[in-house]
């Protein structure tokens, strides 16, 4: 008499590789009710002085200066009308930095690296500072000083946010995805790599 004996351990493989593996919670960042009125209600109140500061900086007369003057100094016009342009980038930097409420997911996608939540904001505010300093020339130094470090931040800021993505470059290719063939025929173009490596795929089949 025989007696055939089934092989479990087959079975049992199986199973271990039809069984689901266990992926980690998702973890959502939110914010508390108070932290997120704080976050809007402070950037209304930065928004509103700097515009009173951009637009209307002789306030400052009537709030400080006892003697009644009716024009502020070259100095203090471009110290309130920078002041105000800072003010502002201060009051966007606290608004896209509300976790899960966030208007800077409309910026960058979720699949990509995170950039500095300032970035952008800080860029934009050294960029306009700097134009507006060079374009002052009644203050004497400070006109030469500001823009140049101004530009230093905005430009290089520019630089970081355009191409300091690494979702910027190619995984099949390696190559910058900025870089275009258009008229120069530029070969280390992502056109042109894209081309020869599915040139190359082809060839290999």
């Amino acid at each position: 008499m025989e007696i055939e004996l089934d092989d479990f351990s087959q079975s049992r493989r199986t199973e271990e590789v039809s069984e689901p593996t266990a992926t980690a919670p998702t973890i959502v960042t939110t914010l508390d009710a108070v932290g997120w009125y704080w976050a809007w209600g402070a950037a209304t109140l930065l928004t509103i002085v700097s515009i009173c500061l951009f637009f209307t900086p002789r306030i400052l007369l009537l709030l400080s200066s006892a003697d009644q003057r009716n024009e502020l100094t070259s100095l203090e016009s471009f110290l309130c009308l920078h002041g105000s342009i800072w003010l502002f980038a201060l009051a966007v930097g606290l608004v896209l930095n509300v976790p899960s409420a966030s208007p800077a997911d409309l910026l960058v996608p979720r699949n990509l690296a995170p950039r500095h939540p300032l970035l952008i904001p800080v860029t934009t505010a050294s960029c306009v500072s700097a134009f507006v300093a060079y374009n002052t020339s009644s203050i004497g130094s400070l006109a030469t000083l500001v823009p140049i470090f101004a530009a230093i931040i905005g430009v290089w800021g520019a630089w970081a946010a355009i191409f300091g993505d690494s979702a910027s470059v190619s995984k099949k290719t390696g190559a910058d995805k900025h870089t275009s063939a258009f008229i120069f025929g530029n070969k280390s173009a992502a056109s042109s790599q894209k081309k020869e490596w599915l040139k190359q795929r082809k060839t290999a089949q």
